[in-house]
């Protein structure tokens, strides 16, 4: 459905610097960071990936089919149950997957899938089965993060419970967005939601 192309190089350095960065704050924020498997109130909802994201997905897939193909069926299938479930009201084209961008699609994605599990989770085990491959907006949900130059911290409603804004500030993830947002830029490709980069 999403056009194929090539993961960039770079997207491997930018997921490895992600990692680190979120393993130094989950360190320093210990038993503030509550963020464990089979928590999935994260999981729950459409939200948007880039192109980045759905090629990493879309690698992912590939890489599953080879190593655990009953699972990488499992994973498709409920990806295509959950097009077929909400995409009579997907703001954008279903035939591509891609979201729509006018102030309408916009207004429209608001309410769009917000009870919807995302298919890459187990509903049994609470697992993302496509962990390794998981979008940035995943990699970063949960310690206090800044969506770009100067925003305030924002992190997951269930972490950091009772924390002084100093406790908080002194955990905060740094992202690389400036990284990402290059490496998305070579793309220039539209946004989509995870189910579209699940399927072939």
């Amino acid at each position: 459905m999403l056009a194929q192309m090539r993961l960039p190089a770079g997207d491997s350095e930018l997921v490895q610097i992600v990692d680190a960065s979120l393993a130094d704050a989950a360190r320093r924020a210990g038993a503030w960071l509550v963020c464990r498997l089979g928590c999935t109130q994260c999981c729950v909802g459409a939200f948007r990936i880039n192109h980045l994201d759905a090629l990493r997905l879309r690698a992912g897939m590939e890489e599953l089919r080879g190593s655990d193909l009953k699972l990488a069926i499992e994973v498709e299938k409920r990806a295509q149950t959950w097009i077929a479930e909400h995409g009579g009201t997907f703001p954008g084209e279903v035939e591509t997957g891609m979201l729509g961008a006018s102030a309408a699609d916009i207004e429209r994605f608001e309410g769009f899938a917000n009870d919807a599990a995302c298919p890459a989770l187990d509903p049994e085990t609470g697992r993302c089965d496509v962990y390794a491959w998981r979008p940035m907006t995943c990699r970063v949900f949960g310690p206090p993060v800044r969506m770009g130059e100067g925003d305030e911290l924002g992190h997951c409603e269930l972490c950091f419970n009772g924390a002084s804004q100093e406790d908080v500030q002194a955990c905060e993830m740094k992202v690389p967005h400036a990284m990402e947002s290059e490496l998305v830029g070579e793309l220039g490709a539209g946004e989509t939601v995870v189910a579209f980069a699940l399927v072939r």
